[in-house]
């Protein structure tokens, strides 16, 4: 019998298979009455079930991260499909093939890779190609770089969606430095390498997407700061010189303030032009990713409007054909 995967579910279908469980909420009723609120995932996407009459005792059975056997009906609710459980169980792990499970990219990693070593590698300033040449060669660095998402829900959010995304800026940048002669290509393209790779130790994603201890306690951005300063101290090994503190000053700066404004988690707002650059082609590549990806994920519904996007703070209107262009030629994103 073929899985019965996320994309696949139609208003109405009977659901009777194995999803691993990446959030449970027991809540109440209007009434009081408890019910359980979770997110079922496999590779293709994400529904919402509900069991209602649920007590602690169901709850208990199984945490985020488990799988799980969930049966009940797919049903389309305020323009979104949902399940609403008649069971669901804690399953055993010992048949599972885990690749069901993890969302990956559709791009091929190994041109992915190919084109970030082009990059870096063609850097004019010896001692930021250095400085890549010391990450490029870090095995244990590379391995989580091209595996580790972007995020665990809002962007990029599957495996070798970071490398996906710093690619993609990394195209944006070589397009837009043109318009702009006044900044740095190299320490552009450097920070911009740079700028999320706290998140390959910020991150969990061997089973589910979820945060380390190291991550929960220090976020990516001073993390990324520290691999930075780690890193640098090995340049002198293949360029006979200590890495330039002008240089180390800027990339730290590009790190601390990616986001853009303090109350969106940066420490400090860009200062220079690459910071000022980076940032926005951060925003841009993010938020054009969450648009498309909303249409893209939106296909069951027959509506011209996406369900509220709390994230992005809006709808989106997909139209008519539009919205099946959309959805059927996709835009590269999971």
């Amino acid at each position: 019998m073929s899985r019965q995967f996320v994309a696949q579910l139609r208003d109405g279908h009977d659901l009777d298979e194995v999803y691993l469980v990446t959030d449970k909420q027991l809540r109440a009723n209007r009434n009081g009455n408890p019910y359980l609120l979770v997110e079922l995932r496999d590779r293709t996407g994400s529904i919402q079930g509900r069991m209602w009459n649920a007590g602690e005792n169901i709850a208990r059975g199984f945490d985020p991260g488990d799988f799980v056997h969930a049966c009940g009906k797919v049903q389309l609710f305020q323009g979104a499909l949902q399940v609403i459980l008649t069971n669901v169980e804690k399953a055993a792990t010992q048949k599972i093939d885990f690749s069901d499970f993890l969302p990956q990219t559709e791009q091929n990693i190994t041109k992915l890779i190919d084109r970030l070593r082009n990059y870096l590698l063609r850097l004019d300033n010896l001692h930021l190609r250095a400085l890549a040449e010391c990450f490029l060669m870090d095995d244990g660095f590379m391995r989580a770089f091209v595996s580790c998402p972007a995020g665990v829900k809002l962007h990029h959010a599957y495996v070798g969606g970071l490398l996906e995304h710093v690619v993609s800026m990394m195209d944006a940048a070589d397009r837009l430095l043109p318009l702009y002669p006044g900044v740095d290509r190299d320490l552009l393209l450097m920070g911009i390498f740079l700028h999320d790779a706290g998140k390959t130790r910020e991150l969990t994603y061997s089973r589910a997407f979820g945060y380390s201890d190291e991550g929960q306690l220090v976020g990516h951005i001073p993390i990324a700061v520290a691999m930075l300063a780690e890193t640098a101290a090995k340049v002198p090994d293949l360029t006979g010189e200590s890495f330039p503190r002008e240089l180390t000053l800027r990339l730290q700066h590009m790190i601390l303030s990616h986001h853009g404004e303090l109350h969106y988690g940066s420490p400090k707002v860009p200062m220079t032009p690459e910071a000022m650059l980076l940032h926005l082609i951060d925003a841009l590549d993010t938020r054009m990713h969450m648009i498309l990806r909303e249409i893209r994920d939106d296909r069951n519904n027959p509506t011209a409007w996406t369900p509220y996007n709390a994230t992005l703070g809006r709808r989106i209107y997909k139209g008519g054909h539009l919205g099946d262009l959309y959805g059927e030629t996709g835009s590269g994103y999971d």
